[in-house]
């Protein structure tokens, strides 16, 4: 009685009257109208499953509670539906339930409605096809008839529970994973988190895209998987053909295992952009003008005779050329850049240009302010994931103040070629800049702040250099994401004399999978500011000594084989209480590069130990070392990390 007085208090069974909605279906047909329940919020469906259908049950438990749910809830009969398939619809009377099997018993309904998508199936063939389903169909293909006695509430909200569960959360794997865990926290609460963030626009389209797609992936091969096992028991064990199954089914196995892993990082809400690799595919570059001619963009919201005269002298007849410039006027930078083709420039006057698109730069162009960054803002209003795409082989962007509002998408994303980003204020929304695999950003003496995750995501194979830069009030600074996958190779990455400071997180973060047992740990030999692991040869340079200090390395001191970037020399005209406060400092800063450099090394060395160990598995027992080598060359010098969260650099591991 205790049961069934719980499950009453959700929904409205002893509530007078309906309080579900109602709604229209669609066709030609004059269909009565069914509740509507698809609408139903996050929090509804997250405490029907976890306090009412599933609780703690294992994933090979997960039909045997839904049906003891549908007991306690549906009305054994006397109810009307919709039975809806992809090729036709029609009135149904429902005479009773068979709850373990998922199935209602229905017949046709008075007079008898039916709409079909296929000329050749009429309303005879629903009584055919009924009667060799012996009147039994799956609850998931039934849409309640509203009724506003609110008898029928529970009945409809459970059937759309049960409909939702199986087209949105369940896989047709779940049941062969392990049962030690709690189905609901390991798969339904995730995957019911995603929904909800796709269908709000919180996840970038490109990953929804990239999920869609792994998920068709698996579905098919975990079919084929299906079949070949069937095959498998069904043949003689001790035949031939069941020896090739065999290989063929251990090797679909392991794609799917692959698989199941990428869709499950992506369903993670902490993990899914550390780990989503989004493809781009963006507009296609333009090229040089037919004429071969290059446009000079004026970008300018009102245009002062002042402002000309100083466009003028500054840009637009510089003394060095004798060459006449062809010269368009836009009010609109996105216009500018759309107008764009190889080779162009864009310059843009003072002022705040509010846009509604997205910037997708293609060909190498070079985009500048007129100004400070603060006096040239460009505002990205509107909900949409991107705001500044690069794929040209070289964009310049300089002097410029870009503003994010609404997005689900960083504010600069560098997919291709090389992006140099100078002078330039960031203010973001989700992420600050991503670089792509096989992209490369320089992005010098710039601020970037606010973002919700990282300042600066590089991915592996990408090439980046940060110099003179300012990352802060960010969930992490600078995250590296994982190379140790031998599809992707080592990230190169410079960073000097940079400001990474008040992120809620780490200064910097590597984000690299646990080591499999197998492979040890390499020795370093250290020497020189050269670390030497396995076939790796990584350069670090590493300097002891701040700006603020002496420039010269003190023979005595640990950073003797270190030299100091800068050669002139700073006067000494401070104290010696001075003098010792500024080498803690400095010798705290140095750690923290040291540390970043020397955990980037080490797991460089591991990704050869790796690749060496597969090499071996293959049979081969000598390589050719600058064929196997993948050198990573990293200067991190001169970086100071302050009131970082949880300090200047930490490892995460998944």
């Amino acid at each position: 009685q205790e049961d069934d007085d719980a499950c009453s208090d959700y929904g409205s069974r002893d509530k007078p009257g309906t309080t579900l909605g109602r709604t229209v279906p669609d066709g030609n047909m004059l269909f009565p109208d069914i509740f509507q329940t698809d609408n139903l919020l996050f929090y509804e469906r997250f405490k029907a499953y976890q306090d009412y259908i599933l609780a703690d049950c294992k994933a090979s438990e997960v039909k045997e509670f839904t049906a003891e749910y549908l007991e306690k809830v549906l009305e054994p009969s006397g109810w009307q539906a919709i039975w809806r398939t992809n090729v036709f619809e029609v009135l149904v009377e429902v005479v009773d339930v068979e709850c373990s099997a998922l199935k209602a018993v229905v017949r046709c309904g008075e007079p008898l409605l039916c709409e079909s998508r296929v000329s050749t199936f009429v309303a005879e063939n629903v009584r055919e096809l009924l009667e060799l389903k012996e009147h039994q169909i799956p609850l998931q293909e039934l849409w309640v008839v509203y009724d506003e006695s609110g008898e029928f509430d529970q009945t409809a909200l459970a059937i759309e529970h049960v409909r939702f569960f199986y087209k949105c959360i369940w896989r047709t794997w779940d049941e062969e994973e392990e049962d030690d865990f709690d189905y609901f926290v390991r798969c339904v609460e995730p995957r019911l988190r995603l929904h909800y963030d796709i269908l709000e626009h919180r996840v970038p389209s490109g990953l929804v895209a990239d999920y869609q797609n792994l998920l068709s992936q698996c579905e098919e091969l975990y079919r084929k998987f299906l079949d070949v096992r069937s095959s498998m028991s069904s043949s003689d064990s001790d035949s031939e053909v069941e020896n090739v199954s065999m290989v063929e089914g251990l090797k679909l196995y392991e794609k799917i295992e692959q698989l199941k892993q990428k869709l499950k990082l992506i369903e993670n809400p902490l993990l899914r952009y550390v780990f989503g690799y989004q493809k781009y595919n963006g507009v296609q570059a333009k090229g040089l003008r037919p004429a071969g001619t290059k446009i000079t963009h004026v970008v300018s919201s009102t245009m002062m005779a002042s402002l000309l005269r100083s466009l003028i002298r500054d840009k637009l007849c510089p003394e060095s050329s004798g060459e006449e410039l062809e010269i368009k006027f836009h009010s609109d930078p996105l216009a500018a850049v759309n107008a764009c083709y190889e080779g162009d420039t864009v310059i843009i006057c003072p002022g705040r240009y509010v846009v509604d698109g997205v910037f997708c730069i293609a060909d190498s162009i070079e985009l500048e302010g007129y100004g400070l960054p603060d006096d040239i803002v460009i505002e990205k209003r509107g909900e949409g994931d991107n705001f500044v795409d690069c794929t040209g082989a070289d964009i310049r962007i300089s002097n410029l103040k870009l503003v994010q509002h609404d997005a689900v998408e960083g504010v600069l994303n560098v997919h291709h070629g090389k992006t140099t980003l100078e002078n330039c204020v960031l203010q973001c929304e989700t992420t600050g800049i991503t670089v792509r695999t096989a992209a490369e950003l320089v992005m010098k003496k710039s601020d970037l702040y606010g973002a919700k995750g990282a300042g600066v995501e590089i991915y592996p194979g990408s090439t980046c250099t940060l110099l003179d830069n300012g990352i802060h009030h960010c969930k992490e600074g600078i995250l590296i994401k994982n190379f140790l996958d031998e599809n992707y190779d080592i990230p190169k990455i410079t960073m000097v004399n940079n400001m990474i400071h008040n992120n809620e997180g780490y200064g910097v973060v590597l984000v690299k999978p646990t080591i499999p047992s197998d492979v040890k740990d390499v020795s370093a030999v250290e020497g020189e500011g050269m670390f030497v692991w396995g076939l790796d040869y990584v350069m670090i340079s590493l300097s002891l000594f701040s700006d603020l200090g002496n420039t010269q390395a003190h023979p005595g001191s640990e950073g003797a084989c270190v030299e100091a970037l800068r050669h002139e020399e700073i006067p000494r005209c401070i104290t010696a209480d001075l003098e010792c406060y500024e080498q803690a400092v400095i010798a705290e800063q140095a750690e923290s590069n040291y540390e970043i450099a020397n955990e980037l090394g080490a797991t460089s060395a591991k990704k050869s130990q790796m690749h060496k160990k597969r090499l071996s598995k293959l049979g081969i027992t000598e390589a050719d070392d600058n064929l196997m080598s993948q050198e990573m060359f990293v200067s991190i010098v001169d970086n100071l990390f302050k009131w970082n969260g949880k300090g200047s650099f930490g490892t995460f591991l998944f």
